[in-house]
């Protein structure tokens, strides 16, 4: 089990994972993510796993991701668990408006987004690995 105080790098090297993970699976399928949203807009059942999903995944990194004032890292996860809960309650309570929205921001600049996404990615893994001191 990881450390009380490894517990927000550890939580951040997964988001980044994640995070590379979904830009590489855009930038070899270009658009996914605009169908993807497209398909979550028209299903219900979707929509709602979707937000039942979001909700729950950013509860449990706020949850377990210890607080402390001082640590840029422990707040930076809190705050990314605190938005994963927004969005999943936004999702529940009016998914096809906001996912309207999000499909209109990302619109078919799926690269450019991806290519954030690939940053913010390589960016967390950097950070939480320097936080465990693994290079």
């Amino acid at each position: 089990m990881a450390a009380n105080t490894d517990v927000s790098a550890w939580i951040l090297l997964f988001i980044g994972f994640y995070a590379l993970a979904a830009a590489v699976g855009e930038l070899r399928a270009p658009n996914t993510w605009w169908a993807m949203l497209k398909d979550f807009e028209r299903s219900p059942a979707l929509r709602f796993l979707t937000g039942l999903v979001a909700l729950a995944l950013g509860a449990a990194i706020y949850l377990v991701n210890p607080w402390r004032p001082g640590d840029w890292l422990s707040i930076t996860v809190s705050v990314i668990g605190g938005i994963a809960v927004a969005e999943g309650a936004l999702i529940l309570a009016s998914g096809d408006r906001f996912l309207h929205f999000a499909r209109a921001l990302v619109g078919r600049a799926g690269r450019a987004w991806a290519g954030f996404a690939a940053l913010f990615g390589v960016a967390a893994v950097l950070a939480a690995l320097s936080r465990l001191q693994m290079f």
